[in-house]
């Protein structure tokens, strides 16, 4: 038996999320067209018969403009404590991607030369993939690179073939059932920003946070029938308040509506979901905003 952990890193959205789903055959993270859907390195858990494997889902690097920039600096700050605690990294890139960008040599400097890295070339029915396997050959040895098309499921068995060998031998550390290494309270609000993400356009879903304020589930309070939760989404104006919660409350329905059809197909129960908006000037710049929405590692 083996058990190791793997880091998943890359520019912003080039299918990291997607992959993830896709090795644990389940919606495990978040999905958006939209970049830096991740915030969070969120740990899955994958299982077969001869290994179990932790793959934690870092955040695309992020440009961070400066000091004051504090969620730019823990999204970069948490894909650094990723690697470091990896017994191997698999580097996502783009079969279209034509040069080689700063971005991605910001990304060979977080890597150690002596740590196994595994080139993984995504969405690999768009393009061909040699073309990129030698571009991004000039930065790094790699262990291997391999052809992915995680919206296909393509290049999977490959993937895990060449992955395998890298990880040490071990027991496992969790039960099988286990999907994510995290609370129910983050999955319902990692649920809510998915819909905030598809439902909205331009940077208003990257202005938003969600903070769980009640999670009351009928295991815990035998009283309820149904799961009670209730978030507010935290806005920085009161223009993106109006736009969150749209014409007549049109806009915050249907995040709510669609929100709680998740939430209830995840956790097998009846959801309430009452949601607000909240505005909270210039979150993404201050410390105790963010340590309140769980963004506390690394952020000075």
């Amino acid at each position: 038996m083996k058990f190791g952990t793997v880091a998943l890193i890359g520019r912003p959205n080039v299918g990291k999320s997607s992959l993830v789903n896709a090795l644990l055959k389940a919606h495990a993270v978040i999905i958006s067209p939209k970049p830096q859907t991740t915030r969070n390195s969120i740990r899955c858990i994958y299982n077969d018969a001869d290994a179990q494997i932790v793959f934690t889902d870092t955040p695309g690097l992020y440009k961070v403009k400066n000091s004051k920039d504090k969620l730019g600096i823990f999204l970069n700050d948490s894909i650094l404590e990723a690697v470091e605690n990896s017994d191997a990294v698999l580097w996502l890139v783009d079969a279209e991607e034509k040069k080689l960008q700063p971005d991605d040599y910001a990304v060979a400097e977080l890597l150690n030369p002596s740590l196994p890295v595994i080139l993984t070339v995504n969405k690999s029915d768009k393009a061909d993939p040699s073309r990129v396997f030698k571009l991004y050959g000039e930065l790094r040895n790699f262990t291997a690179k391999v052809a992915v098309c995680a919206k296909l499921n393509k290049g999977l068995d490959a993937l895990m073939n060449a992955l395998k060998p890298l990880i040490p031998e071990g027991g496992p550390l969790y039960d099988p059932e286990v999907l994510m290494d995290t609370t129910e309270k983050f999955m319902a609000s990692e649920i809510i920003r998915e819909t905030i993400l598809m439902s909205l356009h331009d940077e208003v879903p990257h202005r938003v946070a969600v903070e769980i304020d009640e999670y009351k589930s009928p295991e815990e309070y035998p009283d309820r029938k149904k799961l009670y939760i209730r978030a507010s989404l935290i806005t920085e104006t009161e223009g993106q308040k109006k736009i969150l919660i749209g014409s007549g409350g049109e806009m915050i329905k249907k995040i709510g509506a669609q929100s709680r059809r998740a939430i209830e197909e995840a956790t097998g129960l009846g959801v309430f979901l009452d949601l607000w908006v909240k505005v909270v000037p210039n979150w993404r710049r201050s410390q105790t905003a963010l340590r309140r929405l769980g963004y506390v590692p690394n952020v000075l």
